[in-house]
């Protein structure tokens, strides 16, 4: 898994002419600002891509309504299927792929090999212009089956109400998140983002280290998953995780604002179950930490 989400931060609005640039070609509305050309063909972190509402630049304007134009309820029937699709597989997987001694090792085998061909088809749908279902839910499906094994096994050997507790945090940071952003309460402007990606870069960069360090010195490498710092830097990915969130329901809006193309829902689909699983990953270790220490 990733804390960053490459799917939505390179895709959005980016300030032209003192402005902001939308989904389509358009003139500009009067009292509006202007609206540009397609924002995916723009460097993914060269710019700003959220639309914010910024007392300095004024409120991004309404593009006119077009057939074809994304709509929530597009957002929401993508979101279920593939969420869905992970649902699955994840229950499959649990069911098929035993962790018991005689097994673990090669449930481990198979569910590091669906994680890692869930990372390559999330990275080619990353730097496609365009959603490919395909891509999206074989991403969904060879998670689910990662998931359905790690959370077996933590199941198995730490605890078995660890599942249904991170499901439950999961869901609650989800909720947390919507109604403070709708709220008013979280502002997704340059500076919010700027620094959620820097946090997470640290973040991704300390995590390698680690993982290095185990995998070469053995034991837990640096001591950041395991123990009080274990514990720490869970709740700091938990914290991301939730950042990434209000980025995704940003771009959402801004999609539906500025019209943009029915399928682009599938690319909200994609990236809010990738921030949902990172999520869900987060609030598992960090239980397993803390059940393993009592």
């Amino acid at each position: 898994m990733r804390s960053s989400n490459p799917v939505f931060s390179r895709r959005g609005f980016s300030r032209d002419n003192g402005g902001y640039a939308g989904f389509n070609a358009q003139q500009p509305q009067a009292g509006g600002p202007a609206v540009g050309t397609n924002p995916y063909a723009t460097n993914p972190y060269a710019t700003n891509p959220y639309a914010q509402q910024d007392a300095q630049l004024g409120a991004p304007g309404q593009a006119p309504a077009r057939s074809g134009a994304m709509t929530i309820d597009d957002v929401v029937s993508r979101t279920a299927i593939t969420l869905g699709t992970v649902f699955v597989t994840a229950v499959l997987a649990w069911l098929l792929l035993p962790v018991d001694p005689a097994n673990l090792n090669k449930s481990y085998g198979i569910g590091i090999g669906a994680a890692l061909v869930a990372f390559v088809l999330a990275m080619v749908q990353s730097f496609k212009r365009k959603p490919v279902p395909a891509l999206i839910l074989g991403y969904a499906a060879f998670e689910g089956v990662f998931l359905g094994v790690i959370s077996s096994a933590v199941s198995t050997y730490v605890t078995a109400g660890a599942v249904p507790q991170a499901v439950l945090g999961t869901m609650a940071v989800f909720a947390g998140v919507l109604v403070a952003y709708k709220a008013g309460w979280i502002r997704v402007n340059r500076r919010f983002y700027g620094f959620v990606m820097a946090a997470a870069l640290g973040f991704v960069l300390l995590m390698a280290v680690n993982a290095l360090f185990a995998i070469f010195g053995g034991g837990d490498g640096l001591g950041f998953r395991s123990g009080g710092l274990g514990i720490v830097f869970g709740i700091i990915g938990i914290i991301l995780g939730a950042c990434f969130l209000a980025l995704d329901f940003k771009q959402v809006e801004d999609g539906i604002t500025y019209g943009a193309p029915r399928e682009e829902s599938w690319l909200a689909a994609f990236g809010l179950t990738m921030t949902l699983v990172w999520i869900y990953l987060e609030f598992l270790r960090l239980i397993s930490i803390l059940q393993g220490d009592d």
